[in-house]
């Protein structure tokens, strides 16, 4: 743990300095930048295994500040919301962010959310071969180096709809229930509700929208979803 390396941005310098203080204690690195430039200058220098991001940030909103993450790394974002409301989450879901944490929070559950991504990020990322690659028609999954390609050609996609697709279509034609996936995918420790799988269904929907018609992401109303294959 003394290696992992955490960055905190947020406008507040007492926040800023309690979790500095707080996770240097438990062993971890820690940054810290009070605005939303600088945390994506501080991100790219330092090179965080992890991100505790603030939503309400000068110069540029977490909201950009994880659009800009997204683009260069997967490397697990935590926003600090003071707002707590399901259109930050939702919006937060969409961009790639891995967990929520509503201020004021309680320290010991907020490192036990760290511990908790950062377990899932790492456990994600073994995988001895290249077993782990599924492919049906038009689409090639890999999870090992967290690509998708449709028609051959890479597409953009946040690591945890890669990871809700791979595991959907790596059980094709069975179906699972929201909170079967919730603990298949996020981890049993995941805090979150239900709606996070449906926003993350709608987003691979709108990228695989037309790509094949012998499979399909299929709502099994009043029950889940699956990844359905047809003949």
């Amino acid at each position: 743990m003394v290696d992992t390396k955490i960055l905190v941005v947020d406008d507040d310098p007492n926040i800023c300095e309690l979790l500095r203080l707080y996770f240097e204690n438990e062993k971890y690195q820690v940054k810290t930048a009070n605005d939303g430039a600088e945390g994506v200058q501080t991100f790219k220098a330092f090179e965080p295994d992890l991100v505790l991001l603030d939503v309400m940030l000068p110069k540029k909103d977490g909201w950009q500040v994880l659009r800009e993450i997204r683009e260069m790394s997967s490397k697990p974002v935590i926003m600090i919301t003071a707002k707590g409301e399901v259109f930050d989450k939702v919006l937060g879901l969409e961009l790639g962010a891995d967990d929520f944490v509503v201020k004021p929070f309680d320290m010991k559950e907020l490192s036990a959310r760290v511990k908790a991504v950062l377990r899932r990020y790492s456990s994600q990322g073994r995988t001895d071969d290249d077993d782990d690659v599924i492919r049906f028609e038009n689409i090639e999954i890999s999870k090992k180096r967290y690509e998708l390609k449709i028609r051959g050609k890479p597409v953009d996609i946040p690591p945890k709809e890669l990871e809700l697709l791979y595991f959907l279509a790596s059980n094709a034609n069975r179906v699972f229930t929201r909170d079967q996936l919730l603990d298949k995918v996020w981890g049993f420790d995941y805090l979150g509700d239900s709606r996070t799988v449906d926003v993350h269904i709608k987003r691979l929907r709108e990228k695989l929208e037309g790509v094949s018609d012998k499979w399909s992401l299929k709502t099994v109303w009043c029950v889940g979803y699956k990844f359905e294959v047809l003949g």
